[in-house]
């Protein structure tokens, strides 16, 4: 495993981290959860991220059980608050209420005393950002937050609120959004904003939902059992990609996976860390095996002519509108 800073901070991360987003206490059984999470160990990971609404707080649960007995210093765990975690109507945002109440909640179902990384899931539009960030401040001074963070925030979000951090005396050092080959919206506006500014991107769905797995085909169903089948996994999400325009371009990338000695999720991983901001790729697996296979994308380095070659096969169906950032559809 190979480790990078977040951002500018002092925290290195293990450049692929693993996440909870689809599986944990939802899509797999608990013993296979944790078997994936195992699994994540042995390879070296040492970055975990979820998020209290996953599962309906369970993938907290879930990810505190198996982690148990882990030295905690050898760790580096991140979880976040936005989303709605109860039916109240304080039970969302990023009110101080919420963030209050949302990390103690956090804190408990994960077993432990503090999160490496607490981030705000979205930006709240209905809550002034001087309230939010003031909040942060305190779980940041109580020990209970190393660092903050956000999620699919925009430049200029990201920009005002880093200028609070600072005067807040607080750390805000990452960024989550989607990013892959698919997905570029973040290039054009929040890369350079947080090379800028010092903000490293955590980023989600590097694969492209799996559709960069290259297992979905042009003009068949998908397999049973897929993502694509499955309402609670996110069908929804990838619907997106699941046109046979993107799908048989996809299937154009396997002889540049091949000439690289990848498979096409190891390819699709790695091209996300070429970037220099992306300081780790989150992944997902429902079983052990695909955390090893995976994890195989760390250090590679991929040419200019590859990287120049995959370029050519899908821009045409590459997202680049830094406009799309935050879409409303975007929940992990």
């Amino acid at each position: 495993m190979e480790f990078r800073h977040l951002g500018r901070s002092g925290l290195l991360v293990s450049e692929i981290s693993y996440g909870n987003w689809i599986t944990h206490g939802s899509q797999v059984e608990e013993e296979a959860a944790t078997a994936c999470v195992r699994a994540a160990l042995d390879t070296g990971i040492t970055t975990f991220d979820t998020a209290d609404v996953y599962a309906g707080t369970k993938a907290e649960e879930v990810l505190g059980r198996a982690l148990k007995g882990e030295r905690r210093e050898g760790l580096e765990i991140f979880t976040k608050v936005f989303w709605p975690t109860g039916p109240g109507r304080n039970d969302r945002g990023l009110s101080r209420k919420h963030i209050m109440e949302s990390i103690n909640g956090s804190l408990r179902r994960l077993q432990t005393d503090y999160v490496d990384l607490y981030q705000a899931h979205r930006y709240d539009y209905s809550t002034p950002l001087e309230e939010t960030m003031e909040a942060f401040a305190d779980i940041v001074h109580s020990g209970k937050a190393h660092y903050i963070g956000v999620s699919e925030w925009k430049a200029s979000q990201i920009r005002a609120a880093h200028a609070l951090a600072r005067e807040l005396r607080i750390p805000l050092v990452s960024n989550q959004p989607q990013y892959s080959m698919l997905w570029r919206v973040i290039e054009a506006e929040v890369i350079p904003t947080s090379e800028e500014l010092g903000v490293g991107q955590i980023v989600w769905s590097p694969m492209a939902q799996g559709v960069l797995s290259g297992k979905y085909l042009p003009g068949q169903p998908p397999p049973a059992g897929s993502r694509a089948t499955d309402e609670k996994s996110g069908a929804g999400f990838i619907a997106r990609f699941m046109t046979d325009e993107v799908l048989t371009r996809v299937q154009r990338l396997k002889p540049l996976a091949e000439q690289a000695g990848l498979s096409m999720a190891q390819l699709a991983v790695a091209w996300v860390l070429q970037n220099p901001n992306i300081s780790s790729a989150i992944i997902g697996a429902s079983r052990p095996e695909q955390v090893h296979d995976n994890v195989k994308a760390a250090g590679v380095k991929l040419d200019a002519d590859l990287l120049k070659a995959i370029d050519e096969i899908v821009e045409p169906v590459t997202e680049r509108d830094p406009a799309k950032t935050e879409s409303p559809a975007q929940r992990p």
